[in-house]
């Protein structure tokens, strides 16, 4: 572990993408105006109902707005743990800004207030929809979950003044427009990934990703946890792929890893918000970390140096080595224990120094290790390349460009079983570059605008997959580049929520013209949560 760092910064990271148009002041603003055909109308005070991110599945405004007031109680079932847990929740979030007490009663007790509601009778809303009614006598917010009804908060929320999100009492007032919002999922998977390998992230930053997170209705949080620059997860049977392999990070840095109490720390932080982790180890590739800290593993017997580089595809577990399979049970087992989840990602991608022939043996030798310790299998789609065992989520990052023999091999796969994570680089990657003058970032998928990040459809992408297969969507985020929440919130922001959309929204509802506007006024909100975001020029932000 390691205290936070103080790594200096590009001077364009430290302008918060000012030349871009992130942040504030003029060359922020003049060069979003120049590009903008419009710009979204300044924040109302009362939200038309459903104008949030993601949209929702049906809206039927309807009648007066609720207003919140001093006097408004958090109704929730006393009996329920959860309900209790969700309304403490809601009421942290509303208190700072309203100055409201808010106290969180018994139903019965809440009057004119807001009501959170759990009725197993409610199937059609399914594990995570939710029904939200408003009008001046109260807000109730049924769910047949838990997670439904969390779900259902960040709705509501959204439906409120941005200002509502600052820590400091605002001036109000506090309406949620009249009407109902009837709501579900498009995909039961919707994900980010956090790279804390290239760069090493403490447990409260991760945290505050997951909080983001939340907010779009996102509910699973991947962590790649290993990679060829650090080693970031504890392992009490090989304790030196922390010690001496997560001892340094991109550039040199000093690095850091998880004990696992820190671990769980987040595991069950996420599941207070509704997210599931999914812990990723990546091998056979990706692993010089691993290997720098334990030189049986290679299969010269020689310790390579630790790595500090941002090159890939040179490193690789000895395939025919009996130990490395000790190391690889050890490591799923202890990582599984700590996980309560129903995945373990092993990777698989760019193992450019391994055999074709090794990479075959190694999956089919490491797959039924997960199974083993309960998880389920989640790999990149090289893992097509072996054979997926039965179950296996694949992650298909691959581009628009990308070989067609590839795509139909992931095809067949999925056409065989295997299901889908859609991850395209060239659309959900969060670290490419919007454009070619972005100072943070890489460009090897090519420039990423916000506009090409949500303008496409996960159900009809991979041409031969059939829709069935498609369990969701994926925004992964890795840190060569970056190395702070700063760094982190300018890259996710505002293609984020976006990719969040895709894995929420119905695919009718898809629809760049009416999203664009609906983003620009996420954008006080952003402000209000502290996250620096990129003006893009396709989106008409509210003059600043």
């Amino acid at each position: 572990m390691r205290q936070r760092r103080t790594i200096p910064r590009l001077i364009g990271s430290l302008l918060l993408f000012a030349t871009a148009g992130v942040g504030c002041g003029e060359a922020a603003a003049d060069g979003a105006d120049s590009k903008a055909p419009g710009r979204a109308a300044a924040e109302p005070e009362v939200r038309p109902l459903g104008r949030i991110v993601p949209v929702p599945a049906s809206v039927t405004p309807e009648g007066e707005p609720f207003a919140l007031t001093a006097a408004t109680r958090i109704g929730v079932d006393e009996t329920s743990v959860e309900s209790q847990a969700i309304g403490r929740y809601l009421a942290g979030l509303l208190r700072p800004a309203t100055g409201f007490p808010l106290p969180v009663v018994d139903d019965s007790a809440a009057g004119r207030g807001i009501r959170l509601r759990l009725d197993p009778d409610e199937t059609g809303l399914g594990d995570e929809g939710y029904r939200l009614s408003s009008g001046p006598a109260g807000v109730t917010l049924t769910a047949r979950e838990p997670a439904g009804l969390f779900r259902g908060v960040q709705t509501l929320r959204q439906q409120l003044p941005s200002a509502v999100e600052r820590k400091s009492v605002q001036p109000g007032p506090w309406k949620i427009a009249g009407g109902t919002v009837v709501d579900t999922p498009r995909y039961a998977y919707r994900g980010a990934m956090l790279d804390v390998a290239r760069h090493f992230f403490t447990v409260d930053e991760v945290k505050r990703y997951i909080d983001q997170l939340a907010l779009y209705k996102v509910n699973t949080l991947h962590l790649h946890l290993s990679d060829d620059q650090g080693w970031r997860i504890a392992i009490d049977s090989w304790p030196r792929l922390t010690t001496y392999g997560g001892s340094t990070e991109v550039g040199g840095g000093p690095g850091g890893f998880y004990t696992k109490a820190q671990y769980r720390e987040i595991v069950e932080y996420a599941a207070s918000r509704y997210q599931e982790v999914v812990p990723e180890i990546d091998m056979p590739g990706h692993t010089n970390a691993a290997l720098a800290s334990y030189a049986d593993l290679t299969c010269d017997g020689v310790a390579p140096p630790l790595y500090t580089g941002t090159k890939v595809g040179f490193s690789s577990l000895c395939v025919p080595k009996p130990v490395t399979y000790d190391f690889v049970d050890d490591v799923v087992r202890e990582i599984a224990a700590l996980t309560p989840g129903r995945y373990l990602h092993i990777g698989g991608d760019e193992a450019h120094s391994t055999s074709h022939a090794d990479y075959v043996a190694f999956m089919d030798k490491v797959q039924p290790v997960v199974a083993k310790y309960g998880k389920t299998v989640v790999g990149w789609h090289q893992l097509t390349g072996a054979t997926p065992v039965k179950g296996a989520l694949v992650q298909y990052w691959g581009l628009d460009r990308t070989p067609v023999a590839e795509k139909e091999r992931v095809a067949a796969a999925a056409q065989n079983g295997t299901g889908l994570i859609l991850s395209p680089a060239d659309r959900t990657y969060l670290d490419m570059k919007y454009t070619k003058d972005t100072p943070l970032g890489l460009a090897w998928a090519g420039y990423v605008e916000v506009r090409r990040s949500y303008d496409w459809n996960p159900a009809t992408y991979l041409p031969g997959a059939p829709e069935s297969a498609v369990k969701g969507v994926e925004a992964p985020l890795w840190t060569e580049t970056l190395a702070s929440t700063g760094d982190l919130d300018v890259m996710a922001f505002p293609r984020l929520p976006g990719v969040a959309e895709l894995g929420w929204s119905t695919a009718a509802s898809h629809d760049w013209e009416t999203y664009k506007v609906r983003l620009a006024e996420q954008a006080p909100r952003f402000d209000a949560l502290g996250i620096p975001y990129y003006r893009s020029p396709e989106v008409p932000w509210p003059a600043e």
